[in-house]
């Protein structure tokens, strides 16, 4: 089963042996290790040889133009896609091989918030803890209070404006503390406030040993949430620099240059 509740479909016998054949033996456990990661779609590759490493309590901001494998690559590494070559490792464990491992390892934010839209929010995140197994019955409400949604545990989850929804699946996210979190887009819709409170939820997992990898298509926002720095274009990590190197105006024109050069 996929996190959305799907089923992933098997792989073409000749791409699972492809990866299993490309697995090393040893990879670095509780983080997230990518080498020489290939999909394609049809005709279309979109993926062409991605490098990567996140260590346990990096915020790796992964940026690049759409459409260029971003996404992809966070479903790989969710196991909600498979690749055609390489391999990863998901808190030392492969996705390919290893779903059912890699998905109790990992909080996973894309394009949908996985949230019930008839359940109110507290029932939401109370399903979420019976699923992962969490017993802290404080937990929830902590959380709640964290994102500043509290006062709307009784509402309907359908009824909450798009930010609203957002910080609710933060807290989501996070509730079992899992070692890893792939995140596309989780400024996506937030207001100031709520971008301060997912920067401070970075920062907090981080320190507790938290690999998280996320996108975003604010540079300068996202530059200010990350410890390093990630450009993907044509297919390939075509840059990478720790935060600290970098001030907005650095990361605007490494972007554009790597972009161009990429082009």
């Amino acid at each position: 089963m996929t996190i959305d509740g799907s089923q992933a479909a098997g792989p073409p016998a000749n791409q699972a042996g492809l990866a299993e054949r490309a697995m090393p033996p040893d990879s670095p456990q509780n983080g997230i290790e990518v080498v020489g990661l290939r999909k394609s779609f049809g005709p279309l590759a979109v993926l062409r040889g991605v490098d990567l490493e996140v260590l346990p309590g990096e915020r790796v901001l992964l940026v690049g133009p759409n459409g260029v494998g971003k996404t992809t690559l966070i479903k790989i590494l969710a196991t909600l896609l498979r690749p055609m070559a390489g391999y990863a490792r998901v808190a030392g464990f492969d996705p390919v091989h290893q779903g059912d491992m890699v998905r109790r390892c990992v909080g996973l934010i894309s394009h949908q918030t996985f949230l019930y839209g008839e359940l109110t929010v507290g029932e939401n995140l109370a399903f979420y803890a019976r699923m992962y197994g969490v017993e802290d019955g404080d937990r929830c409400r902590e959380l709640l209070s964290l994102v500043g949604l509290s006062d709307r545990a009784d509402k309907q989850t359908r009824t909450l404006s798009r930010g609203m929804q957002q910080r609710l699946a933060l807290a989501r996210v996070v509730l079992h503390r899992p070692p890893v979190l792939l995140l596309d887009e989780p400024d996506a819709g937030l207001d100031q406030q709520g971008v301060t409170v997912l920067d401070g939820m970075l920062r907090d997992a981080a320190g507790s040993g938290c690999a998280i990898l996320f996108t975003s298509h604010n540079l300068q926002r996202g530059l200010g949430m990350a410890s390093r720095v990630a450009v993907l274009s044509k297919g390939r990590i075509v840059f990478q620099a720790p935060r600290e190197q970098l001030n907005a105006g650095d990361f605007e024109e490494a972007y554009r240059r790597h972009i161009g050069a990429a082009s």
